[in-house]
């Protein structure tokens, strides 16, 4: 399993995120989001790293959904929902988006909320 990856149910520093990203993609983390229980795993190679992590903590397949936080842009611009994990047809998500406008705001708010400047 990959040592890089962080699991928060707390608060992050961005300057957290930052390094983070250094270490793989530059401009972006990937990140994993319960949003059930509320935690995030962030920094694997692939969405899938993560997602295996909180499974293995307990968290609920139906609960987890893919993003990249690029953190340079805006807060309000800087999550992209886009993950191979996310495509559910069981759970009517088609794509690698996440399609749900419910399921993407609690997101955010888990996000934005969690990522402390």
């Amino acid at each position: 399993m990959n040592e890089e990856i962080v699991i928060s149910s707390d608060k992050i520093s961005l300057s957290d995120i930052i390094g983070l990203s250094k270490k793989r993609f530059g401009d972006m983390v990937k990140a994993v989001v319960d949003i059930e229980t509320r935690v995030v795993a962030f920094g694997g190679e692939l969405h899938a790293d993560e997602e295996q992590v909180l499974l293995d903590r307990g968290s609920k397949q139906n609960d987890l959904w893919g993003i990249n936080i690029y953190h340079e842009l805006p807060r309000d611009q800087w999550i992209e929902f886009d993950s191979m994990i996310n495509i559910r047809p069981s759970q009517r998500n088609l794509s690698r988006g996440v399609e749900d406008e419910e399921v993407r705001r609690v997101i955010v708010d888990i996000v934005n909320k969690m990522i402390t400047d």
